[in-house]
């Protein structure tokens, strides 16, 4: 940015009329009192964002002016400037034409940068200008990496030091703002979260083994080694992460569960702390709550477009139990809050009972299970008939008891969302029914079971056309008319992805409405091949075959939808007209 001596680029600002002479004044003596340039006071003082500036600088300069925001830069380009210059000289590549590449720059006096850019690459060199920040993030998105110190840097300063962490528990808990003054241990345990949070991560794991630590990160639902600090810092990682969850430092031989509220940049999240003694020392895992991601609609979920009707369909109903099952990390909050969400009118009364409850909604009554004072799901179901609801949430069908107050629940006009731990949505029927509920009730008040499973997403920016091979196709059961048809993508591995081909999630459904027939079946006492029979008899897409829809539309790969969706014998005979959308 201009110095104080070369101030001409204010002309531009004055006028436009984004400051006054006043505000320049002042910005000029800040300038000169401070060591400072102008653009820098302009900017410190609110007077003019750093985008303005740098606007009135390329303006001025005759220089071109790019916004970063959104834009995609090749990775062949990307791969032109290396990582380590690119962060060190906050530059970042745009385009190579006749052998002359174009850098965006935030300062165009830095001539030492642009000159050190040219000795480095060996090539000519032109300059665009955009904000430090705005660079910053290019930066960040396009190498894949997080902004500033590393924790790698962090951990050699660790390694690199014989400080013996194991008893300075109490030196840890010093406020919550983290700087550069604060306890390495400290800022170490600030920098995991942060960068557990910038690579989407939805949980940190930080596992004790007999020579070290093993820190892995949970992305889209895959695990990923991150790093191995000295088995020494075990006590001080774990008292830190104590003392921000509000636990007890010195209980070493019980599991314990906390709550933590960290921001990282403009994100307030919420962490869900579990911590679990093992053969080596305390085991800890923070489940990272993200608010954004439930403020998602129904139709983002992922449901197939006749899954998506009969699926609005029914949680406008006025009665009845919905039940979403599948295993733990599926997705079956999500959805949940996707359908309370939508229903979350001020003509409605929503109440959740949850152990625990995950995230906050506002407008919607939410119950923490707490069993130590006898506050279970059934006590909570009880008590909330009395609140006169219209939508009930129970986070749970774990026993008999807590179903039949369900069941109860909704014979009384009410509707019932919940989830049940099963593979399929078939099987959910037989589970209640083992559960001790009567058979004749599971069949009068369950309108629909969801099962779901949560697959990988191709990576949009790095996709390309791919051709499985025949014994893939084969084994996936995809006849060949259905092959021809099928636009099938995989990804090559990019920046944006951190090279692993994939990026975010997305679920696959298999929705069973309770028909007239399915009702017989279970009133029948039929088993669960017989109602998953009746059921796919009566149009319902199986969780492989809406995983296949997914894949004929380059939305995933094979690979992903047989790692989560095996193939059963129901699915030998795909009806391939399901699919056909």
């Amino acid at each position: 940015m201009a110095k104080a001596k070369g101030v001409d680029f204010t002309e531009v600002l004055l006028r436009k009329g984004v400051i006054s002479p006043e505000q320049l004044a002042e910005a000029q003596q800040l300038a000169s009192e401070q060591d400072k340039t102008v653009a820098e006071c302009l900017v410190h003082l609110d007077y003019a964002s750093s985008d303005d500036v740098v606007r009135a600088l390329a303006e001025y300069h005759g220089m071109h002016y790019l916004d970063l925001t959104g834009i995609q830069i090749p990775e062949s380009i990307i791969e032109l400037v290396p990582e380590a210059v690119a962060r060190e000289n906050s530059v970042i590549p745009v385009a190579d034409e006749d052998n002359v590449l174009t850098v965006v720059v935030s300062d165009p006096f830095d001539l030492e940068t642009i000159e050190k850019l040219r000795f480095i690459l060996n090539r000519r060199i032109e300059t665009a200008l955009a904000p430090k920040e705005a660079i910053q993030g290019a930066i960040n998105r396009h190498y894949g990496q997080v902004e500033g110190e590393s924790a790698d840097s962090m951990l050699q300063e660790f390694t690199d030091t014989a400080i013996d962490f194991t008893e300075t528990t109490e030196d840890l808990s010093g406020g919550d703002a983290v700087d550069e003054n604060s306890a390495p241990v400290v800022r170490l345990v600030q920098l995991l979260i942060s960068e557990a949070v910038q690579l989407r991560a939805s949980d940190i794991h930080v596992e004790p083994f007999e020579n070290r630590i093993r820190i892995r990160y949970r992305i889209d639902g895959m695990l990923m080694e991150r790093d191995s600090p000295p088995r020494r810092l075990l006590a001080a990682i774990t008292s830190r992460i104590k003392i921000l969850a509000r636990m007890d430092i010195a209980e070493r031989r019980r599991p314990q569960d906390g709550r933590i509220k960290v921001t990282v940049g403009e994100k307030e999240l919420d962490l869900r702390v579990s911590i679990l003694p093992t053969n080596h020392g305390q085991a800890t895992v923070l489940r990272i709550l993200d608010k954004d991601n439930i403020k998602i609609g129904v139709r983002q979920l992922g449901l197939s477009e006749g899954n998506y009707k009969k699926f609005q369909n029914l949680i406008r109903r006025p009665n009845g139990i919905v039940l979403v099952t599948g295993p733990t990390g599926s997705g079956k909050t999500t959805t949940l809050y996707a359908a309370l969400n939508y229903l979350n009118r001020p003509d409605r009364k929503i109440i959740t009972a949850e152990d625990p409850v995950e995230y906050y909604l506002p407008g919607i009554n939410q119950c923490e299970v707490r069993h130590s004072i006898g506050l279970d799901f059934a006590r909570i179901i009880r008590a909330m008939m009395r609140q006169a609801p219209n939508v009930i949430l129970v986070g749970e069908m774990r026993d008999q008891e807590t179903a039949s107050m369900g069941i109860q629940a909704s014979l009384t006009g009410h509707l019932v969302f919940s989830t049940l731990h099963t593979n399929d949505a078939p099987t959910a029927i037989t589970r209640m029914v083992d559960m001790g509920v009567p058979n004749y009730l599971v069949a009068s008040t369950v309108i629909a079971v969801l099962g779901q499973r949560l697959i990988r997403t191709i990576c949009p920016k790095c996709k390309q056309t791919y051709v499985p091979r025949e014994s893939e196709l084969e084994e996936a059961g995809i006849p060949d008319e259905v092959v021809q048809k099928a636009n099938f993508m995989k990804g090559k591995g990019c920046g944006h992805c951190q090279k692993g081909g994939f990026r975010g999630r997305l679920g696959i459904h298999e929705l069973m409405l309770v028909t007239a027939q399915i009702r017989e079946h279970i009133f029948a006492n039929k088993n669960t091949v017989e109602i998953r029979e009746m059921a796919i008899k009566q149009g319902m897409a199986t969780l492989y075959l809406d995983g296949l829809l997914k894949v004929i539309k380059g939305i995933t790969t094979l690979e992903e939808i047989f790692r989560v969706a095996k193939r059963t014998e129901q699915d030998r005979n795909l009806d391939f007209n399901l699919i056909a959308e």
